[in-house]
């Protein structure tokens, strides 16, 4: 960790500057865990939830709007479009991981009224659609890696990039974010086994 290493090489000639990189480093290692908490619930609820990632993904959206501190949370609705096809289960995991990163964002930073979740199973893609009516994301966090000590944009372009999809995002100020996961069907769907009697 460059951060530590260098709050502990500037301890005996710089104490003040060595406690306040120390802090720092305190405060990043911080988060790294929390983000960790919430990516090994993410893989406890994606388990529990027998397959089902609409109401896996709702369960972590309701979690996270009771977890709403002082402002009331915002409405928060999963709908599902055509049929529901088992989705490989590793990459259902990734789905369901990066669409609980995009509704960690829209709640905790967002300041949203609206927060909805749109999955769509197509004979020929499989879409996942996460779109609140908040404050955007600023230009300078959407186009470099994030907020400096959080990973959840670069983190969701690299589960895009896993499961061989194409994620799209767009935001304006004051005007919402919307974030887009196309998976192709036949990357994304289980293909149903045929019956041993038919020939």
């Amino acid at each position: 960790m460059p951060l530590l290493q260098a709050g502990i090489n500037m301890l005996a000639a710089r104490p003040d500057e060595a406690r306040r990189t120390l802090e720092q480093a305190a405060d990043h290692a911080s988060q790294a865990i929390a983000e960790g908490r919430d990516a090994v619930q993410g893989l406890r609820m994606s388990t529990v939830e027998k397959n089902d990632l609409a109401l896996a993904i709702r369960t972590v959206g309701e979690e996270l709007a009771s977890a709403a501190s002082s402002e009331p949370s915002p409405n928060f609705n999963v709908v599902v479009e055509g049929a529901s096809r088992n989705l490989h289960p590793i990459l259902r995991d990734e789905v369901y991981r990066l669409a609980a990163e995009a509704l960690r964002n829209a709640f905790r930073h967002a300041a949203a009224q609206n927060v909805e979740v749109e999955i769509r199973y197509d004979e020929k893609y499989f879409r996942l659609r996460v779109r609140d009516d908040g404050k955007g994301i600023p230009s300078d966090v959407l186009s470099g890696d994030g907020r400096e000590g959080h990973y959840g944009l670069p983190g969701m372009r690299e589960r895009a990039k896993l499961v061989g999809g194409k994620l799209a995002i767009w935001t304006e100020l004051d005007g919402g974010t919307e974030i887009e996961l196309n998976i192709p069907g036949a990357r994304a769907f289980v293909k149903s086994a045929r019956p041993f009697w038919y020939f």
